[in-house]
């Protein structure tokens, strides 16, 4: 599983997203609105989008559909 943190109105959001479909993901994706929970928000306020994988890997904005690949060919 993977989550993806983004927040309303974030255009990047949204093109993180539109790879993520690009590459059939989405099933697989969780979205988590970082204004939701505080240590979030911390952590990711001029950082997102962020993919993150459940072994705590990040890949961060930007990337395109060749890194996303590359971040989950490991992925179970």
């Amino acid at each position: 599983m993977l989550t993806l943190f983004h927040t309303d109105g974030c255009h990047l959001c949204e093109e993180a997203w539109a790879l993520l479909e690009t590459a059939g993901l989405t099933e697989r994706t969780c979205r988590r609105d970082i204004i939701d929970d505080p240590a979030w928000l911390a952590a990711y306020r001029v950082r997102i989008p962020v993919l993150r994988d459940e072994a705590g890997c990040e890949l961060g904005w930007p990337f395109d559909l060749a890194a996303l690949r590359r971040f989950t060919a490991l992925l179970p």
